[in-house]
């Protein structure tokens, strides 16, 4: 990969399908062609390949110590929530849908998605079911997305970590996220400057990291049996306990698997993380700490010659481990995965503007490698497995380069 100055690597590395859908002109007239085709099918996401049925809740949650860095008018931090689990049974709950209803116009606008199909696209998930018990708690995974990206932007690896047992934990940064629903019916927008700089991003990265820690200090209260949400919501039967607090981990795609690095940085009640394809913003993100952390690129970056990179290598003091995904770019790391192909046709895209968003390998390919590789890591450092996966390469996942 050629030489890129930091400001540059910063800026391709958090970039989103937001921004590569409106290079190819896909926020123009296309949706309503696509919306007079497909009135009421849905996307469908890959069902996710563990036994366990599958619940969802979104919570409102407001720190009161921090009034909001991006709109100081507003006298209290609030963000959105929404917590995956395996459920004991799921009948009479219904299916949970990929995006909140009111945040679909705006995203549909940024996204260059039709409005009609994201509406009716719904998750393996059911709202609000009672939670499977486990003694001694569910390990428990947080998610932060890319920088514009909403909480929802991951489903695909999200729901097979709680499909295997996991409780998962999806992060809406507000006004950083491309929108934000509230259970008022507000749509809270990104207000981040359209002209990124190394201030604004390492500011994001910040707020991001303060969000993370207020997200743990919640779950420890969902855990001991307090209900969080400002608007006291009816919470899912089963919730308290069910945290292995013990058993912490976090992922997240472009500044989100930057967030992750800089939040296990300072807080040890993270035990291992992940970061897909971001370069690292700050210096808690670049310094590494003494617990196990997975760096996965794409082809194109951040990967070994990324100075961010080079520097958490080097310092990083705990189990590592390097891996490229052969074939994919870097919006291959979220929905837009499994989205972007299944809306092709309806959008114009051809297929090397396709191959240009996605990279050359198959999208459900490149999904299985995603969550088996992520699912590898958290089992084998938060369940204390011993995953062969992560020793070398694996002829059956060759597509799968181990860089260091």
């Amino acid at each position: 990969m050629p030489a890129h100055t930091p400001i540059a690597v910063r800026r391709r590395s958090l970039l989103t399908a937001a921004v590569l859908a409106s290079g190819l002109g896909l926020t123009t007239a296309s949706p309503a062609t696509a919306r007079h085709r497909h009135r009421t099918a849905g996307y469908v996401l890959p069902a996710p390949t563990g036994p366990a049925r599958l619940g969802t809740v979104a919570l409102h949650l407001v720190d009161t110590t921090r009034t909001d860095p991006w709109v100081p008018a507003h006298p209290a931090r609030e963000i959105m929530i929404q917590i995956w689990y395996p459920a004991r049974h799921t009948h009479g709950h219904p299916a949970a849908p990929w995006l909140s209803p009111g945040a679909v116009p705006h995203f549909t606008e940024v996204f260059g998605l039709p409005a009609d199909r994201v509406r009716a696209t719904l998750t393996h998930a059911r709202q609000s079911p009672p939670l499977d018990r486990k003694a001694g708690g569910h390990p428990v995974v947080l998610y932060s997305p890319g920088l514009g990206g909403d909480r929802g932007t991951s489903t695909a690896l999200v729901e097979e970590l709680a499909g295997h047992g996991y409780i998962v934990v999806t992060i809406d940064h507000t006004h950083d996220a491309s929108e934000v629903e509230f259970p008022d019916g507000r749509i809270a927008v990104s207000t981040i400057p359209p002209d990124l700089d190394d201030t604004v991003i390492a500011q994001a990265a910040a707020v991001r990291e303060a969000d993370t820690r207020f997200v743990l200090d919640q779950l420890a209260a969902l855990d001991a049996g307090r209900n969080p949400d400002a608007g006291g919501r009816r919470l899912p039967h089963g919730l308290r306990g069910a945290f292995d607090l013990h058993r912490i981990g976090m992922f997240g795609h472009s500044l989100g698997g930057s967030t992750a690095a800089a939040a296990m940085r300072h807080d040890r009640r993270l035990k291992a993380g992940v970061n897909l394809d971001g370069t690292l913003v700050g210096a808690a993100a670049v310094a590494g700490c003494d617990r196990p952390f997975l760096l996965l690129s794409s082809d194109r970056g951040p990967g070994a010659d990324d100075p961010t990179w080079n520097t958490f290598w080097t310092g990083h003091r705990g189990w590592k481990r390097q891996l490229t995904l052969a074939g994919s770019t870097h919006a291959s790391f979220n929905d837009g995965e499994v989205l972007y192909p299944q809306a092709a046709e309806a959008l114009g895209l051809t297929p090397e503007q396709l191959a240009e968003m996605l990279g050359t390998l198959d999208p459900s390919r490149a999904v299985t490698l995603q969550r088996t590789y992520l699912r590898a890591f958290f089992d084998q450092h938060l369940r204390h497995g011993d995953s062969r996966l992560l020793r070398g390469p694996h002829p059956r996942h060759p597509e799968i380069r181990f860089v260091r």
